[in-house]
């Protein structure tokens, strides 16, 4: 659930009867139990409001979408990609970008050039600095 596996969750074990004491420790794991069914509770009551506000399209939701672990930007982008191909020409719908400074500021005006467009140095103020 939160990544950990027994050699860690030991380690967590023996940290926390150190810190707490033999004393405190059943007192602050009867509280995280009573934590962790209260949250439990919660969340069936989450889960009711929702079948029951949505009724049976409750049941058509595709949870495993929703599912954050799910989020990959890497197949994200792919799939972005391949959408914006065109099936009829194999040729992409968008064109590429080039830098600003080599379009004219960003706008194709559909002229090409050879070389590439050289760019003024900005004006230089000195009260400004």
């Amino acid at each position: 659930m939160f990544g950990i596996n027994g050699g860690e969750f030991l380690v967590l074990l023996v940290v926390a009867l150190v810190v707490l004491g033999p004393e405190r420790l059943p007192h602050y794991a009867e509280q995280l139990a009573g934590l962790v069914k209260s949250a439990r509770r919660f969340a069936k009551g989450a889960q009711a409001q929702m079948r029951e506000e949505l009724g049976p399209e409750f049941d058509d939701i595709d949870w495993q979408k929703l599912d954050p672990r799910q989020y990959d930007p890497r197949r994200i982008v792919r799939e972005a990609l391949t959408e914006a191909w065109n099936d009829d020409d194999d040729e992409p719908v968008v064109k590429k970008s080039t830098p600003a400074a080599a379009t004219g500021g960003g706008v194709d005006l559909g002229k090409k050039s050879a070389e590439p467009a050289t760019v003024a140095p900005a004006p230089y103020d000195e009260d400004a600095t």
